[in-house]
Formats: C-alpha cells, structure tokens, sequence
C-alpha cells in the first residue's frame, strides 16, 4: 500500500535522494505517519530511520539544504537532528535494544528495520513508510497497525508485560495516546500496565510530568486520569488525588466523591481554556478538601480551610514532581487558594465592596478564577445549574462595573509611601504602612474613591487620628 501523499514536501525527495547516494536505505517512522493516516494536520517533527549511519544521513541533507542550521549531533544516542523550513527531522540508524531491570535507558545495537519497528511502543508507532527510490512511500505495517488505527486500539507490538517493564514510560504514553487519540488500551495491555505499575518509580519526575501535561492539554483530560486510576498509577504519581475519592456517610450524610467531581470540573475548563496552568488549578482545586474533611452532628460533613490547606499542598506536590517552583506554582497556589471566592459571592447578595476586593486579591488573575470557578459548576441539577450560571453573570457584570469606576486590578496606592514621610516629616516608621492600609481599605470599603486627592485627604484625617501632626506648607 502507498501513501506517497504524506510524503509531498520536497524535503522527502532531498532525503531520498542522500540516501540513495550513501547507499543507506532510509524510511520515515513513527507519529507522522500516524498522524498523516489519522488526518490529524500536519506533524512538525519527523522520525528518520536508516539501515547504516543515521548522523551520516543528517550531515548529508543538510549539506544538500541551503537554508538549515548546524545538525545537532547526539552521539550518546547515535541521532542527529536538523530544523529546516519549520520542521523538526531527527534522524537515527535503524537498532536493536535491550534492558537492564533498573533502567529505561536501552543497550543499543545496530539492527534491521524490522528490529527497529519491534522496538516502537506501540503497533501505530511502528508504521514505516519507504524514502527509498523504487518504493517510494510504500507502507511497511508488521503489526497490522493500519487496523488498529482504524479501530481505535493502542497495542503493543510484542508482548506487552516486556514492553512496559523494559521501558515504563510506555505505560504513561499508552494513557496519554488513548486520551489524546479517544482510543482505547487493549485488554492484555491494561492489564499488564496494573501489574508493571511500580516499575513508573525508575522513570524521572520530568517525563512523567511532561505526559501529564499532555494528558491535561487534551479535549477530556478525565478519560486519563480515569486510566491512571483504574491502572493504579495515579497514588505512585498524585497521591492527593486518590485521597479525594470515595463517599463517606455518618447517620445518613453523605458527602460527593471529590475525585470524579475534580475530572468534571478538569473536562469542563478544558472547554474554555487551553492554558494548561489553569487547567493544572482545576485538577488541584480540591486537593485540601482530604486532610480537612470533619464530620460534625448538626451540619454534617465541612471541609473548613480546604482552600488554604490545598493552596500549601500545591507546593509540595510541584517540589515532589520537580515541576517549576516559579510564578507558575504561585499562579496554581493562588488560584487554589481563592477557588470558593467567587462561589461565596455568587450565592449571596453581591456588594461592591465584596467585587473590589476579590478583585484586589485576584489581582489580573481574575478572569481565569471566574473561569475556573464556573467549571467547578457539576451539579446535574437543571435548575441549580441555571441559577449558579446566572450568579456568576451577576458577578462578573459587576467585576466590569467596579473595575471602570474604581480601578482596583493591580492595584497601585494613590498616594505613596514619600508623600506620607514629608507630610508629616516622618522617619520610615510603622505608621507609614498603618496609613497605607487604612487608605486602602477606606478604597475598598467604597468610603473613598481611588483618586489622589481623595485619598491624600483621608491621609492628613488618618494622620491626625494617629497623633501625627501634618507640616505646615
């Protein structure tokens, strides 16, 4: 079968035609054929293999290119890559591998295509299509990869307990495909991921985390975080999770199951936002309701300063996973943190003075909490639901309203630390700070509007208040 449509950009026929003058015959391999066959737009990054020297292969396209920078040489890993006209094309000698118990890192001998194709990770990984002159973009499927693609099934193409145990990474891959791709793990497959599950403890924090990411870009998240559940690796990797699951009841109360309510809440801002930071708060949002959950006679199950709680949890579960520990872990934290805000104020009677302060404390982070706390919206209840959605219209309406008039978002004191010392002739003093604060809240509280003049007033007023004495002009 050929598929010479795939192989249109010109950069293929240069490829082939290096190849042919090294006498090496070469073939792409991998997601782009993958990608091609399921019409799922064009791939950036390009999978070369040739039988014999894949650096020798990359050297000699890139003389032929004009436009392409140094190759970038791996020697450790025997690849070579190459960026030209947008694409990524890595290129690697066609190798056998084999594995020690504590490591994913593979021995590496030169091998044959087929070698090659047995070492993918999955049967519609290994589709082949040729470079070479003669059968120029023929399909080379040993694993009847096309029909899995057609049904939609991941499967290993040897046995799936060896796949798995040498490399364990696969096993986070198989999730992240089935997700991404809406296919489904082979049976054996699944079963052989619970029983290697522990061997995910030998793959550093920075891969699984960078398929967690990929899990959590996808259109339903949950559908992965359901697979790593059911498989059992979801308590080696996010242990705060799988503490949120389960309904407790005591004398008839039952509270939800916070775990499948956190993949509602994940699936349903994965339909409003692709910042996948956000999307990282919502899978996190509940994560102190575990440690907090109380039962009490008279109003049943709380969760009181989950949010708090969960806000701290955030950081030990990014050092745990060596996830950046940067404005990307505090902008999580925050909105952890701040999660019920909104809710509050969308089931009571909203004040101005309420809205300008969320809005003070939400800083320009405030659209994503509004996001983020109208996916927390999951009742199945009709009418609730309505009515959730139409508070939260009310708020933000009001947030816009607040906002033009009383400029509260990255707040800015109107009158300054300076203009207070020489009014007073202080020193730098803890007053300095009382007077900013009761600027501020007086701005807040809606007494003043945040306005120079306004504020420098109640200034000299707070000054007097505090025995200050204000220097004569």
């Amino acid at each position: 079968m050929e598929h010479k449509s795939a192989l249109e950009h010109p950069i293929f026929k240069i490829i082939s035609e290096c190849a042919q003058a090294l006498d090496m015959p070469a073939f792409v391999i991998g997601g782009f054929v993958r990608d091609h066959i399921l019409q799922r737009g064009e791939a950036k990054d390009i999978d070369i293999v040739a039988l014999g020297s894949g650096i020798a292969l990359a050297k000699k396209v890139a003389a032929t290119l004009k436009d392409t920078t140094e190759v970038a040489i791996f020697k450790n890993f025997g690849t070579a890559m190459i960026k030209s006209d947008g694409l990524e094309l890595e290129f690697v000698g066609a190798r056998k591998e084999s594995y020690q118990r504590d490591s994913r890192k593979p021995i590496v001998e030169d091998g044959t295509l087929e070698d090659d194709q047995n070492r993918r990770d999955f049967t519609i990984n290994a589709l082949a299509l040729s470079l070479n002159q003669g059968s120029f973009g023929a399909l080379t499927d040993p694993f009847n990869g096309l029909e899995d693609l057609k049904n939609g099934i991941l499967r290993t193409p040897l046995e799936p307990a060896i796949t798995y145990s040498d490399d364990p990474l696969r096993m986070m891959r198989a999730i992240r495909f089935a997700t991404q791709l809406h296919f489904t793990i082979e049976e054996s497959s699944l079963k052989a991921i619970q029983e290697n599950k522990e061997r995910i403890k030998i793959i550093s924090k920075e891969r699984i985390v960078d398929e967690l990411h990929k899990i959590l870009a996808a259109p339903r998240p949950s559908l992965g975080f359901a697979l790593l559940h059911k498989t059992g690796l979801l308590p080696l990797i996010l242990p705060e999770l799988t503490a949120l699951q389960g309904i407790d009841e005591i004398e008839g109360q039952k509270h939800k199951d916070n775990f499948w309510h956190t993949l509602e809440v994940v699936d349903n801002i994965a339909q409003t936002t692709d910042d996948v930071w956000l999307r990282w708060a919502a899978l996190l949002h509940d994560i102190g309701k575990a440690p907090t959950k109380k039962f009490h006679k008279k109003i049943g199950w709380t969760f009181h300063g989950h949010e708090f709680v969960g806000s701290k949890m955030v950081y030990k579960l990014f050092k745990r996973l060596r996830m950046p520990l940067n404005d990307k872990m505090k902008f999580v934290q925050k909105m952890v943190y701040m999660s019920s805000r909104p809710i509050i104020l969308s089931e009571n009677f909203v004040t101005d003075a309420a809205v300008r302060r969320l809005v003070f404390d939400a800083g320009e982070y405030v659209e994503d909490l509004m996001t983020l706390c109208e996916a927390d919206i999951t009742t199945k209840n009709p009418k609730k639901q309505r009515k959730y959605k139409n508070n939260f219209k009310l708020v933000r309406k009001k947030i816009i309203e607040v906002e033009e008039r009383d400029r509260i978002r990255n707040f800015q004191p109107p009158v300054s630390g300076e203009e207070i010392m020489t009014a007073f002739a202080l020193r730098p003093s803890k007053e300095i700070g009382m007077i900013k604060d009761a600027i501020k809240e007086a701005i807040l509280e809606g007494e003043i509007p945040n306005e120079h003049a306004a504020a420098y007033t109640y200034m000299l007023k707070k000054g007097k208040e505090l025995g200050l004495k204000p220097v004569a002009l």
